[in-house]
């Protein structure tokens, strides 16, 4: 049985109360520093109910999160499923047992100073049981009301929380095919955006000046920045507290080019960037030059506005086992976008989905809290100096 969600009026950890002086565009992605995500966790699901074991990860703990920061990573990004663990219309309870334990985990990092980000991950993939957020539904209506209110109990359970919490209003919602943007699904998308951003401020304490991060079609580069039919959402609610020359949105994107490299689960591409020793072990796209391009065009086109830009995901999967040194190239990748993302003034999160060895993108264990890949890690870290 469904329960309802706490009320705004909610008890908030004494670690959760105050607010910080508030950051401009320039100082949040500064102080955001090296990012992190805690994936495969809360996003997990089986038979599209979310559970954080569901896809083989132990429990999170403090310990967990405490290394991630004494590792150097300053904030953490949460992905987080909610599903069927969303009651019926027209109010849409969320499971109040599951939003107690997504503060807990978000707890485990911002009572130690560290920037969280958490959002709706899965419940716009087709692919996932229970998904809802589908923007190419004939169920428009009925999607919205659901978004709203799910955004509505959110946004109230962490009202007191000050600026290093900052919510994400979904993660990679497109069609299903990667190719042209179509529509009207590109404008349900917008539009969502748009009920995130007017809820969340509307949703009472400190979300009037909050940083919202909202992303264009799934996250692409191209798709966000080109002229393909993203809009920025208003923000015609947000606190008069804010000077009226600054901003309060960011722009999320993700970046695993070239793909052959990064995510593609076989041992043919190993090697990536001019350190590169083996012509054939490297993609023919998607280099430093690719890299530069598509983080100058996100300045370009959002940074220079005013609208600071995250790369939410970024990251390579592990191919030591076919080539020996691909670990090295999985640091010199990590550097590269890290330090090109922080010339252009973007913030960068790494992606751990918790698997080390091959095809992982682990950077640590999540049952004896090692550092498993220290030479990204320090990539990413010499990224930023």
């Amino acid at each position: 049985m469904l329960t309802a969600a706490a009320s705004a009026s909610c008890l908030v950890s004494p670690a959760s109360a105050g607010t910080a002086d508030q950051l401009n565009a320039s100082q949040i992605v500064a102080d955001m520093g090296a990012g992190w995500n805690l994936g495969n966790q809360l996003e997990s699901t089986i038979d599209g109910t979310p559970g954080e074991t569901a896809w083989g990860q132990p429990v999170i703990t403090q310990a967990l999160i405490d290394k991630v920061k004494s590792a150097g990573f300053k904030t953490i990004r949460i992905p987080v499923s909610y599903l069927r663990h969303i009651g019926s219309g027209p109010n849409y309870p969320i499971n109040s047992s599951w939003l107690n334990r997504i503060q807990q985990v978000v707890d485990y990092a911002y009572s130690r100073g560290m920037h969280v980000l958490i959002n709706m991950h899965g419940d716009g993939y087709k692919n996932v049981a229970g998904s809802w957020l589908i923007c190419d539904s004939s169920s428009q209506t009925t999607i919205r009301a659901k978004y709203q209110k799910a955004w509505e109990q959110i946004a109230r359970r962490f009202q007191n929380y000050d600026q290093r919490l900052i919510l994400e209003s979904m993660n990679e919602n497109f069609d299903g095919q990667f190719g042209r943007p179509t529509q009207p699904c590109y404008s349900n998308i917008n539009s969502y955006n748009q009920i995130f951003v007017d809820t969340v401020r509307r949703a009472g304490g400190n979300n009037g000046s909050r940083w919202l991060l909202v992303p264009g079609w799934n996250t692409n580069i191209d798709y966000t920045a080109g002229n393909y039919g993203f809009r920025l959402p208003t923000d015609q609610f947000r606190s008069p507290s804010v000077p009226s020359n600054e901003k309060r949105i960011m722009i999320s994107v993700h970046y695993y080019a070239p793909w052959d490299f990064a995510g593609e689960e076989n041992g043919k591409i190993t090697q990536w960037g001019r350190g590169s020793t083996n012509p054939s072990r490297k993609s023919t796209w998607g280099q430093e030059d690719y890299l530069d391009s598509q983080l100058k065009l996100m300045r370009d086109t959002f940074v220079t506005k005013g609208y600071p830009v995250v790369v939410g995901e970024y990251g390579s999967i592990d191919k030591s086992s076919f080539d020996s040194s691909n670990n090295r190239y999985r640091a010199d990748f990590a550097r590269a976008v890290v330090a090109t993302s922080k010339k252009y003034g973007a913030a960068t999160v790494y992606w751990d989905n918790g698997h080390n060895g091959q095809y992982g993108f682990g950077l640590f264990d999540r049952r004896s809290y090692a550092v498993t890949q220290q030479g990204i890690v320090s990539a990413i870290m010499s990224g930023l100096r």
